[in-house]
């Protein structure tokens, strides 16, 4: 018995933004915006598709494993999408033909800096919480079973050792 093994192509994984669209609508757009500076007109606005695929790049940039687990993970996305806008009008076609490149680039930096400044807002508070003593904050009302007092110590114990780091 002679059986034949079909031979399957390999599927192409589909990426979540396709480059070449991309820069595509960035040239359009380029020559949009050229044209109404021309004319004396305001910047047309960004086209959606644009505006799509930085909001796709900036979650799926989110779900990569040193992004993933922050509570602050909207305001990463939020930050790298205004980043993302803030320098549309940098990204020069002539220089570089990958516009995916370019704006996970900005997106990535702005979650690095959202992470610098919550760590910073994270440091502060906790300076001011030791600083303006732990009863004022906390509210420790010994009776009962002793679990709030064991929490209470618990949580005390945590920011006098992130503190001391």
């Amino acid at each position: 018995m002679i059986t034949t093994a079909v031979m399957t192509k390999r599927k192409r994984t589909q990426h979540y933004v396709n480059n070449k669209d991309f820069l595509d609508a960035l040239v359009k757009y380029r020559e949009e915006v050229a044209r109404a500076k021309e004319q004396g007109l305001d910047k047309p606005p960004i086209p959606r598709y644009i505006g799509e695929c930085i909001l796709k790049i900036a979650t799926h940039l989110s779900f990569k494993p040193n992004f993933v687990n922050y509570m602050f993970k909207d305001d990463m996305i939020s930050d790298g999408i205004e980043n993302s806008i803030q320098y549309l009008h940098n990204f020069d076609p002539e220089k570089s033909q990958n516009p995916f490149a370019y704006f996970t680039q900005i997106i990535h930096y702005a979650f690095l800096r959202r992470i610098q400044r919550e760590k910073r807002q994270m440091e502060i508070r906790s300076k001011i919480i030791e600083k303006s003593g732990y009863s004022e904050v906390f509210d420790c009302d010994d009776s009962g079973d002793g679990g709030n007092y064991s929490d209470y110590n618990t949580i005390k114990d945590n920011i006098h050792s992130k503190i001391r780091y």
